[in-house]
């Protein structure tokens, strides 16, 4: 039986264990299942507010957890980081000692992963992580909530990450599938392998679970047999200075049809989008038979009501 989560951060994956983890997942399912049975409003938070902090611009985290939010009876106050006083030299430390006044929950999208560390520090009230340069565990969780619902059990799969290995939602799904105990092969070329802090948080986790991970260079090597095969962006916002090179670095890892056909005949094609469609991805997977990219958008309204109503007291 798994404890409360009430009051508890959202700022990685790793901080749960897999019976807490798997909680949140089967939440997830039930609210799927509730929105299809025609219960779009379970007003669980009902007059609870989050306030969503966003330096970084944003589609799928803005909407899915602004609905989610109001699908749970609840409201959201959105908050550009340049409107506040942040933006004029106010620090993290007591915005977050005052919007936990005023807020039941606090959601931020931020670039440093310091900057959401120091939130949770100075917030009495749960803080989620929206997105960091390190990590984004929301999509980690719709993601790996898309992978069971689509392919079952993720520890008799395998799963296949092709292009940047320093990826933030890499990063996350890593960590994930480690705390779940499955496995994840990495393709991406040598410089780009992931952080090793994540790294050293994936063998702490995995001492307990039998987790592991492989990194293959090569990427048709990497996608023999797999079941599913995920990608991201190769130039994330911020970093537009080292586009030119990266694109050059990564170009042998796009996703295209050629690669697909190594995968097996039902694999799963996954991205959390935005695409840069004909960069690491071609329109012809993407759009393509193995694709299953909306259904895993659309699970992160799905996995974001799991998270707030799961945390926010």
């Amino acid at each position: 039986m798994v404890k409360s989560l009430k009051g508890r951060d959202f700022l990685t994956l790793a901080d749960y264990t897999r019976e807490e983890l798997l909680f949140m997942l089967n939440t997830t399912r039930m609210f799927k299942e509730r929105f299809y049975s025609g219960e779009r409003i379970i007003p669980m938070l009902h007059g609870r507010s989050l306030a969503m902090l966003f330096e970084k611009p944003s589609t799928r985290t803005r909407v899915s957890f602004e609905l989610a939010m109001k699908q749970l009876g609840g409201f959201t106050l959105y908050l550009s980081w340049r409107d506040l006083q942040l933006g004029r030299g106010e620090t993290i430390a007591d915005t977050a000692r005052v919007l936990s006044r005023y807020v039941d929950g606090i959601m931020a999208r931020v670039y440093e992963h310091s900057k959401i560390e120091e939130l949770a520090e100075y917030s009495d009230k749960p803080v989620i992580n929206g997105l960091s340069d390190l990590l984004h565990p929301a999509q980690a969780l719709a993601d790996l909530y898309t992978i069971m619902e689509k392919k079952g059990d993720p520890r008799r799969l395998k799963i296949v990450f092709i292009g940047d290995g320093r990826d933030n939602v890499l990063h996350s799904l890593l960590l994930g599938l480690g705390v779940i105990g499955a496995k994840l092969f990495i393709s991406s070329p040598k410089g780009y392998d992931p952080d090793p802090w994540v790294l050293k948080r994936f063998d702490e986790i995995s001492a307990e679970t039998g987790a592991s991970y492989e990194i293959i260079r090569d990427p048709i090597e990497a996608v023999k047999d797999a079941d599913v095969v995920y990608t991201d962006v190769w130039v994330s916002m911020g970093q537009e200075k080292i586009a030119d090179k990266k694109i050059q670095d990564l170009s042998p890892y796009q996703v295209n049809v050629e690669l697909m056909k190594y995968a097996k005949p039902n694999a799963i094609f996954m991205h959390c989008l935005p695409a840069h469609r004909g960069q690491e991805v071609t329109d012809d997977v993407i759009d393509g038979k193995w694709s299953v990219v909306w259904d895993q958008a659309e699970n992160r309204l799905h996995a974001q009501k799991a998270i707030l109503a799961l945390l926010i007291p």
